[in-house]
């Protein structure tokens, strides 16, 4: 099992830690720097800024959203990135939900997730692969343009740079398990929401079959400490805010993978708390015992202890999502 550092995205502005944990965790051995976005900073900059101070360790999107991008514009942005870097990016793309998709890209959210996000890939595909013009007759991504207000003038082109690799790996973040099971068609690899290593089968039947060489890399709050409910704070913090706040009451998809992972009643509660502007409540709301199942928290020996469940299942990289180099550290020894 590898291990990538996840930086996420930033909040009211950029963290002065971004650069030097990268570069720690390039000393230390990891395999890959994950960036995220969701209403705010940009997933694409911020990994440049770290492509540019670093040399070996992967690039990864967790994950560049959809809805921000045409997937020819995603892809224009992977394959550059990837030849200023040599070759280390590698491509995670979200759906979203409807409410940033609505409410921040100004885009509907497509009916047909399922549908959308294999005809996203597939136009991805084609541009990396190079071996013709990008041409998609698609439900929700059509090149060229044939809609109705469409001028007829747009025809089939070729990127004009050629990509570094036809084969920059893709990952999709995916939850519900018929997106899982797509994902392992299409995809080189997979970034789980919540991943407990107790319990894979709540993403449907799909993790138990995955390809050869297929990629699932959750990412999980890690936090060496010796007061574990202390540690497990800023991981509730966290689950309140998704399960309570990032979606509508009617349709979250993190608050349904929560109760598919049997905390449905908690899920709700949480939701109905943060909903109504009570989120410290929230917070608290969030049973330990789910948030320590999705994170490694505590101390050396009990993460030493709980790393030996990640690393039995199917997954190939732990992405530590942490601001502590010690933490950093521990964990590099730890998986050596």
């Amino acid at each position: 099992m590898r291990l990538g550092l996840a930086l996420g995205y930033w909040g009211r502005g950029p963290s002065a830690d971004h650069v030097p944990l990268a570069l720690e965790a390039e000393r230390l051995g990891y395999h890959s720097v994950w960036t995220a976005e969701s209403w705010g900073s940009d997933a694409f900059t911020p990994l440049t800024w770290i492509a540019a101070r670093t040399s070996t360790i992967r690039l990864g999107t967790a994950v560049a959203q959809m809805a921000a991008r045409s997937p020819t514009t995603t892809a224009m942005h992977a394959l550059t990135l990837d030849h200023l870097s040599g070759g280390r990016v590698m491509l995670g793309l979200g759906l979203s939900g409807p409410q940033v998709v609505e409410g921040w890209y100004g885009r509907p959210f497509p009916a047909s997730p399922l549908t959308a996000t294999r005809e996203y890939v597939d136009v991805v595909r084609q541009v990396l692969r190079r071996e013709g013009p990008v041409e998609s007759a698609g439900r929700f991504h059509s090149h060229p343009y044939r809609g109705a207000d469409a001028t007829g003038l747009g025809r089939p082109l070729k990127p004009i740079t050629h990509p570094l690799r036809a084969d920059l790996p893709v990952l999709l973040g995916a939850e519900g398990p018929k997106n899982v099971a797509q994902t392992a068609r299409i995809a080189d690899g997979w970034l789980p929401l919540y991943w407990a290593p107790s319990r894979p089968e709540v993403y449907g039947p799909a993790v138990a079959g995955l390809p050869e060489g297929f990629l699932v890399a959750p990412m999980a709050q890690v936090r060496v400490c010796d007061d574990v409910a202390a540690g497990l704070l800023p991981v509730k913090a966290m689950l309140g805010f998704y399960i309570g706040g990032m979606g509508h009451a009617a349709r979250n998809f993190h608050a349904d993978l929560m109760a598919r992972m049997g905390y449905e009643e908690e899920a709700r509660r949480i939701q109905e708390l943060f909903l109504s502007g009570r989120r410290e409540e929230a917070v608290l709301a969030v049973p330990d015992a789910f948030a320590d199942e999705i994170s490694l928290v505590g101390p050396r020996e009990r993460i030493a202890e709980r790393l030996e469940s990640w690393r039995k299942g199917p997954v190939t990289d732990l992405l530590a999502l942490t601001s502590d180099p010690h933490t950093l550290r521990v964990l590099a020894e730890l998986n050596s």
